[in-house]
């Protein structure tokens, strides 16, 4: 390895917990007899590597430092580029972190006692993919980040489709590959373009090409199909649902808060290659993220699995990262600097928050499944009695995601408005248009999210229990509980505090943009968030005054237990309460257009009629709607061939028979 440093150790540490986390499932492997300990040690591992990469990674973002590496690979694709810049830097940061978090978790969640079967094949591709994903950020030449990539797709499959055995499962990690690969054949047509542009494997410098060459529109909208598709932007998004859904908890954590987040970071570092990116290409992903955004959130409410709500909602908050991203390019095309910096700081910080908190609700939902037995919240409630720690941290998820004060969610989702209006105000043409539009429709995503996540928390832990599943849960243990309290101290410390987090994309901003060092602009500046932390810190001190206030009245006096007034009834039950579909149903109504709800209504006849049962569920617009209709129609229309392959050899040499003879006459 051939360094082209001042001598940091950054890239080396990262190095480092890249190569510890690749390793860590190996030792699994080797210990059938003891799978537990093997776990236990690529926990370790993974926890070990982990801190090493976050070292490395904070160092290289405070510091400003900008590292390359040469590998000797002896390939005919050029050197073998690594490097480690403060933009590099800020994505490793949920890659490290999460693993960290995720790993810890599964040692709980995904037993090797209870799970001897998988536990080893979990492990070992858990590692492989965390790595990978660190190991993506980091490579400058276009074949590795395709082997990167590749790595990537493959290993995360594995660890997706870990519960072979149930249909649901395999179904899940066919479309997942389907996905994966169409997304990545788009890569290969994409790099190959940018190739013939710059005559080089290496990744161009920021601002290297001219945008306006010939070529420079289907490399970005390669890019964007490419890219989209892994971070799951509409239409994109048919694989994201149902492998978050199936996949193991903390499996689905690391997916949603990390993997996806390689589709970002793909499209926004191949959009830096251009000098003034066009403008068309601002408003495009604008319009992706106000697309995404809007109908992720509006899917979700419509959900009754627990975990399937939690991926359409991540789908929504792409979108919000692609609104950021959109106002960002918008703002290099035009010329403004203030737009580039506040759209791509919010992104940015979005990219963060959201990596904190959906894990957050991710492995909470963990807890939830594991202690009911059940993803479907039509049939849990009451859950809060039994565990109120996992209550009080789901809670602070459900803030968190909503972009309520005083949590992280907030922050992100203020830079981002404040960017849509600065280029609604300041902006000219289209591009203002698409802004001032832009503002409601985050608006409106954020009281769709509001809705969404108050059935979530209502229906799964408040009320009575609904069923046998949820009459007797309980806490999760305290290898599951500490990584999840770690992430919700961050969402409320980023929540209060930030300007933290507002530093901490300063120099990410510019590494991805260096005309903004020349602009003088500061993100403190535009962006003042020292109100925030007054706001949430008197917020956060009434509320612990108000509660304080209200434990002492509760000991002072007298308490008995009784069932809550069921408006004359006198024995009210569960059937009584509002069901989570109930809690939306007029929402739902509102997008029937979109969301498309099926149902059949039971018949009742007679006076008294029989027990009768009523089921409804919400298509996915592409995947239920269109792909697999029209895959059934092709697969229908060209069922005559499969007639044609009999087995039978005579009937071969007559096909090939008959075709010599209709190219004689064809020639002749």
């Amino acid at each position: 390895m051939n360094p082209a440093t001042d001598g940091s150790l950054s890239t080396p540490l990262v190095m480092l917990g890249i190569l510890l986390i690749t390793l860590s499932g190996v030792p699994s492997l080797f210990t059938r007899k003891n799978a537990g300990f093997g776990q236990k040690l690529a926990s370790l591992f993974v926890t070990a590597g982990a801190i090493c990469g976050l070292i490395g990674a904070f160092s290289s973002i405070i510091l400003n430092r900008s590292e390359t590496f040469i590998i000797a690979w002896g390939l005919p694709f050029g050197p073998c580029e690594i490097a480690l810049d403060p933009f590099s830097g800020l994505f490793l940061l949920p890659v490290f972190f999460i693993s960290a978090c995720c790993s810890i978790y599964g040692i709980g969640y995904w037993p090797a006692a209870e799970h001897a079967e998988t536990t080893r094949k979990v492990t070992f591709f858990f590692g492989l993919t965390a790595a990978s994903m660190a190991f993506l950020v980091m490579a400058r030449n276009m074949v590795l980040f395709l082997v990167a990539w590749e790595v990537m797709a493959l290993s995360a499959y594995f660890i997706l489709a870990a519960e072979d055995h149930k249909k649901e499962v395999r179904e899940a990690g066919f479309i997942y590959l389907a996905a994966t690969h169409t997304g990545t054949l788009t890569l290969f047509a994409m790099f190959a373009l940018l190739h013939h542009v710059t005559s080089s494997f290496l990744f161009p410098a920021a601002a290297s090409i001219d945008a306006a060459t010939p070529l420079s529109a289907a490399i970005l909208i390669a890019a964007l199909i490419g890219f989209g598709m892994k971070a799951g932007l509409m239409p994109l998004h048919v694989w994201l649902p149902s492998a978050h859904a199936n996949a193991p908890s903390h499996i689905s954590a690391i997916m949603s808060g990390v993997l996806i987040k390689m589709g970002i970071y793909g499209i926004i570092r191949v959009v830096s290659f251009f000098s003034h990116p066009p403008l068309w290409c601002g408003v495009l992903i604008l319009a992706a993220g106000m697309t995404t955004a809007v109908l992720g959130v509006t899917f979700a409410m419509g959900q009754k699995d627990m975990k399937r709500l939690l991926a359409y909602s991540s789908i929504d908050n792409i979108g919000i990262i692609a609104m950021g991203v959109g106002v960002a390019v918008i703002g290099q095309a035009t010329g403004s600097s203030t737009l580039a910096m506040l759209g791509m700081a919010g992104a940015l910080l979005h990219v963060l928050n959201h990596a904190i908190f959906k894990p957050l609700l991710f492995l909470n939902s963990g807890s939830v499944i594991h202690a009911t037995g059940t993803r479907n919240i039509e049939a849990m409630g009451g859950l809060a009695r039994a565990m109120p720690a996992t209550s009080i941290l789901f809670l602070t998820g459900t803030i968190a995601i909503c972009g309520l004060p005083p949590l992280n969610g907030f922050v992100g989702e203020y830079l981002v408005y404040l960017a849509l209006f600065s280029g609604a105000k300041d902006g000219g043409g289209s591009s203002a248009a698409f802004m001032a539009l832009a503002v409601p429709s985050l608006a409106l995503t954020g009281g769709l999210a509001l809705a969404c996540f108050a059935k979530l928390y209502g229906t799964a832990f408040l009320g009575l229990p609904r069923s046998t599943d949820a009459e007797h849960p309980h806490e999760p243990g305290g290898t599951m509980l500490a990584p999840i309290r770690v992430l919700a101290f961050l969402a409320l410390l980023i929540g209060l505090f930030p300007l933290l987090a507002v530093k901490l994309l300063h120099y990410p901003l510019l590494s991805w943009s260096p005309d903004l060092a020349q602009s003088g602009l500061t993100l403190s500046t535009l962006a003042p968030v020292t109100w925030i932390t007054m706001a949430g810190v008197t917020l956060a001190v009434v509320a612990l005054i108000l509660y304080v206030c209200y434990s002492r009245q509760l000991k002072s006096t007298s308490r008995q237990t009784t069932t809550t007034w069921g408006c004359g009834y006198v024995r009210p039950s569960a059937r009584m309460q509002y069901t989570g579909s109930s809690f939306t149903e007029t929402l739902v109504h509102l997008f029937k257009g979109v969301l498309r709800p099926r149902g059949k209504e039971p018949e009742l006849k007679g006076y008294f009629p029989a027990t009768r049962e009523y089921a409804s569920n919400i298509p996915d617009l592409v995947l239920d709607l269109i792909i697999i209709p029209v895959s059934r129609g092709i697969d229908f229309g060209f069922s005559f061939v499969r007639k044609l392959q009999h087995g039978e050899y005579h009937l071969y040499i007559l096909y090939i028979f008959v075709t010599m003879v209709a190219l004689l006459i064809w020639a002749h």
